[in-house]
């Protein structure tokens, strides 16, 4: 599984940052890890150094073997929330399609 993180206005993309968010992403996606052959993270500050509730975004792009990406979209007043917000529905998405996949074999 290869993890892109790509960062927008607002963002410092640091490889310590990088580091911590891959760490993440590889615990939140561990038992998919056979499945899914590429991650891409995008990660936004809507209103950079003005602040704000919710501006924060973190869009998690997912590619599974042989079938289209499937994208979700967090938005939070931290990034480290966006970031577990969309993990979260990525794995709930994740979890629909294999599961409805498994019905039909």
């Amino acid at each position: 599984m290869k993890i892109l993180i790509n960062t927008a206005h607002g963002i410092h993309g640091s490889e310590e940052s990088n580091i911590r968010i891959t760490e993440e992403l590889m615990d939140g996606f561990d038992r998919f890890k056979d499945r899914i052959t590429r991650l891409e993270v995008f990660l936004h500050d809507e209103n950079a150094l003005k602040g704000g509730i919710a501006d924060k975004s973190c869009i998690i792009e997912a590619r599974l073997g042989g079938r289209r990406p499937i994208a979700v979209d967090e938005r939070a007043a931290t990034i480290a929330s966006a970031i577990h917000g969309a993990t979260r529905k990525m794995v709930q998405w994740i979890e629909r399609i294999l599961g409805r996949e498994s019905l039909h074999h």
